[in-house]
């Protein structure tokens, strides 16, 4: 009876305190973005995963948060548009493979020159250090030095060391995301 109750408040929560949140992610080839959303959506993560070509939605459903999710390919060709993407959106997630520190100019210039279009501004910017689990990863004070995020005004940015393999921080990211929902 408990059980039935329990269900029973938990549907009525859901359909009167719903709240939606649109993100989208973006981020250079081989980040993490599409792993970081098979772990929020469904706590798997792989080695195996497919390189996405152009972009790929998904819904995740986080307690009474629905997200509608851009994962938007990392490849040169694709970066053109990323703001097409971003526009509309209540947050912005770039994942950057903390561990790859040669890609940190490509992933700091693409960062800036996303962030000057007018059309995104003010919409709140999270940038993950993904792959700390690794031993050469660049830590998150280095990474907000190296890509100047200090540098970024009018708008929320915040920068989180994550590991999508091991899970570290992303209860956090999930925290962050949930408080922009509406």
């Amino acid at each position: 009876m408990a059980f039935i109750l329990s269900n029973l408040l938990s549907w009525l929560r859901s359909l009167f305190f719903a709240k939606h949140l649109e993100v989208t992610i973006v981020g250079l080839q081989a980040s993490g973005k599409t792993s970081l959303i098979n772990v929020l959506g469904s706590n798997q993560w792989s080695e195996d995963v497919v390189p996405t070509v152009a972009f790929n939605l998904r819904q995740v459903r986080k307690g009474n948060v629905t997200m509608k999710v851009w994962d938007v390919a990392g490849q040169p060709k694709f970066r053109g548009m990323w703001d097409r993407y971003c526009r509309g959106a209540d947050a912005i997630i770039y994942v950057v493979d903390a561990a790859d520190r040669s890609s940190l100019p490509t992933a700091t210039s693409e960062l800036h020159a996303l962030l000057s279009l007018p059309a995104l501004t003010s919409v709140p910017l999270l940038v993950l250090a993904n792959k700390n689990d690794l031993p050469d990863a660049v830590g998150v004070d280095d990474l907000i030095k190296e890509m100047r995020l200090g540098d970024i005004g009018g708008r929320v940015v915040s920068c989180y060391s994550t590991s999508n393999k091991t899970k570290h921080n992303l209860d956090i990211v999930l925290a962050w995301l949930t408080q922009r929902a509406h």
